[in-house]
Protein backbone atom coordinates (compact mmCIF):
# COMPACT_ATOMS: atom_id res chain seq x y z
CA UNK A 1 0.00 0.00 0.00
CA UNK A 2 1.50 3.08 -1.22
CA UNK A 3 0.39 6.29 0.51
CA UNK A 4 1.15 9.75 0.55
CA UNK A 5 0.51 12.12 3.53
CA UNK A 6 -0.19 15.93 3.07
CA UNK A 7 1.13 18.66 5.44
CA UNK A 8 -2.17 18.76 7.01
CA UNK A 9 -1.89 15.15 8.03
CA UNK A 10 2.12 15.82 9.35
CA UNK A 11 0.69 18.70 10.99
CA UNK A 12 -2.21 16.68 13.17
CA UNK A 13 0.74 15.39 15.03
CA UNK A 14 1.68 18.52 16.69
CA UNK A 15 -1.58 20.06 17.02
CA UNK A 16 -3.53 20.92 20.02
CA UNK A 17 -4.88 17.46 20.78
CA UNK A 18 -7.69 19.04 22.98
CA UNK A 19 -10.21 18.45 20.27
CA UNK A 20 -11.95 15.16 19.90
CA UNK A 21 -11.43 15.34 16.28
CA UNK A 22 -8.01 16.42 16.09
CA UNK A 23 -6.98 13.72 18.49
CA UNK A 24 -8.78 10.89 16.29
CA UNK A 25 -7.14 11.90 13.50
CA UNK A 26 -3.84 12.25 15.16
CA UNK A 27 -4.39 8.58 16.41
CA UNK A 28 -5.16 7.66 12.94
CA UNK A 29 -1.97 9.27 11.11
CA UNK A 30 -0.14 7.16 14.19
CA UNK A 31 -1.48 3.90 13.11
CA UNK A 32 -0.87 4.76 9.05
CA UNK A 33 2.78 5.10 10.55
CA UNK A 34 3.06 2.30 12.43
CA UNK A 35 1.68 0.62 9.20
CA UNK A 36 4.94 1.98 7.73
CA UNK A 37 7.34 1.03 10.47
CA UNK A 38 6.27 -2.79 10.28
CA UNK A 39 7.07 -2.31 5.79
CA UNK A 40 3.08 -3.02 5.30
CA UNK A 41 2.95 0.75 4.12
CA UNK A 42 4.93 2.74 1.80
CA UNK A 43 5.30 6.17 3.27
CA UNK A 44 6.05 8.52 -0.14
CA UNK A 45 6.74 12.18 0.14
CA UNK A 46 7.72 15.15 -2.59
CA UNK A 47 9.69 18.42 -3.09
CA UNK A 48 6.37 20.89 -2.56
CA UNK A 49 5.57 18.55 0.87
CA UNK A 50 9.35 19.04 1.65
CA UNK A 51 8.61 23.02 1.17
CA UNK A 52 5.35 23.52 2.57
CA UNK A 53 6.57 21.84 5.70
CA UNK A 54 10.03 24.01 5.45
CA UNK A 55 7.84 27.26 5.61
CA UNK A 56 6.16 26.13 8.82
CA UNK A 57 7.16 28.68 11.65
CA UNK A 58 7.35 26.74 14.87
CA UNK A 59 10.61 24.77 14.41
CA UNK A 60 9.10 22.07 16.86
CA UNK A 61 6.59 21.26 14.05
CA UNK A 62 9.05 21.39 11.05
CA UNK A 63 11.19 18.58 13.15
CA UNK A 64 8.39 16.58 13.79
CA UNK A 65 7.32 16.79 9.72
CA UNK A 66 10.69 16.11 9.17
CA UNK A 67 11.48 13.10 11.14
CA UNK A 68 8.08 11.75 9.97
CA UNK A 69 9.11 12.38 6.30
CA UNK A 70 12.58 10.37 7.17
CA UNK A 71 10.64 7.25 6.51
CA UNK A 72 9.36 8.04 2.99
CA UNK A 73 10.58 5.70 0.81
CA UNK A 74 11.07 8.03 -2.27
CA UNK A 75 10.29 11.80 -2.89
CA UNK A 76 8.61 12.49 -6.04
CA UNK A 77 10.46 15.21 -8.37
CA UNK A 78 8.35 17.78 -9.07
CA UNK A 79 8.55 17.66 -12.87
CA UNK A 80 6.78 19.97 -15.74
CA UNK A 81 3.94 17.64 -15.98
CA UNK A 82 3.02 17.93 -12.55
CA UNK A 83 3.48 21.62 -12.29
CA UNK A 84 1.05 21.51 -15.33
CA UNK A 85 -1.31 19.04 -13.83
CA UNK A 86 -1.28 20.92 -10.47
CA UNK A 87 -2.15 24.87 -12.42
CA UNK A 88 -5.41 22.87 -14.27
CA UNK A 89 -6.43 22.49 -10.73
CA UNK A 90 -5.35 25.50 -9.19
CA UNK A 91 -8.18 26.55 -12.17
CA UNK A 92 -10.72 24.57 -10.98
CA UNK A 93 -10.38 26.26 -6.79
CA UNK A 94 -7.37 24.19 -5.52
CA UNK A 95 -5.15 25.70 -3.46
CA UNK A 96 -1.80 25.68 -4.43
CA UNK A 97 -0.03 23.11 -2.42
CA UNK A 98 -3.32 21.34 -2.86
CA UNK A 99 -2.62 20.90 -6.40
CA UNK A 100 0.89 20.49 -5.72
CA UNK A 101 0.50 17.12 -3.33
CA UNK A 102 -2.64 15.90 -5.67
CA UNK A 103 -0.45 15.87 -9.18
CA UNK A 104 2.47 14.65 -7.68
CA UNK A 105 0.54 11.63 -5.73
CA UNK A 106 -1.13 10.94 -8.89
CA UNK A 107 2.01 10.75 -10.80
CA UNK A 108 3.42 8.52 -8.30
CA UNK A 109 0.69 6.33 -8.45
CA UNK A 110 -0.09 5.88 -5.00
CA UNK A 111 -3.27 4.05 -3.46
CA UNK A 112 -4.20 6.78 -1.25
CA UNK A 113 -3.45 10.47 -0.83
CA UNK A 114 -4.73 11.50 3.54
CA UNK A 115 -5.85 14.70 4.33
CA UNK A 116 -7.17 16.60 6.89
CA UNK A 117 -8.17 19.62 5.04
CA UNK A 118 -11.94 19.23 4.72
CA UNK A 119 -12.33 21.91 2.05
CA UNK A 120 -9.65 19.87 -0.38
CA UNK A 121 -11.78 16.70 0.67
CA UNK A 122 -15.24 18.22 -0.45
CA UNK A 123 -12.88 18.84 -3.91
CA UNK A 124 -12.07 15.79 -4.26
CA UNK A 125 -15.30 13.64 -3.45
CA UNK A 126 -16.93 16.23 -6.63
CA UNK A 127 -14.24 14.32 -8.41
CA UNK A 128 -13.28 18.69 -9.42
CA UNK A 129 -10.37 17.74 -12.12
CA UNK A 130 -10.89 13.81 -12.10
CA UNK A 131 -8.06 13.18 -9.50
CA UNK A 132 -6.79 9.66 -10.62
CA UNK A 133 -6.34 8.69 -6.78
CA UNK A 134 -8.31 8.06 -3.80
CA UNK A 135 -8.44 11.12 -1.92
CA UNK A 136 -9.25 10.15 2.49
CA UNK A 137 -9.35 11.06 5.72
CA UNK A 138 -6.98 9.25 7.62
CA UNK A 139 -9.31 8.36 10.12
CA UNK A 140 -11.92 7.44 7.35
CA UNK A 141 -9.28 5.33 5.47
CA UNK A 142 -8.22 3.29 8.81
CA UNK A 143 -11.84 2.33 9.25
CA UNK A 144 -12.37 1.45 5.79
CA UNK A 145 -9.25 -0.80 5.66
CA UNK A 146 -10.25 -2.13 9.10
CA UNK A 147 -7.01 -0.93 10.59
Amino acid sequence: MRVYLDACCLSRLTDDQSQARIREEAEAVEQVLAGVRRGTVELLSSEALDDEVRRNPSMDRRVEARTTLSLAVTSITIDEAIVLRAQSLVGLGYGPFDALHLAAAESAGVDVMLTTDDRFLKRTARKLGNPRIAVRNPLSWIKEQGL
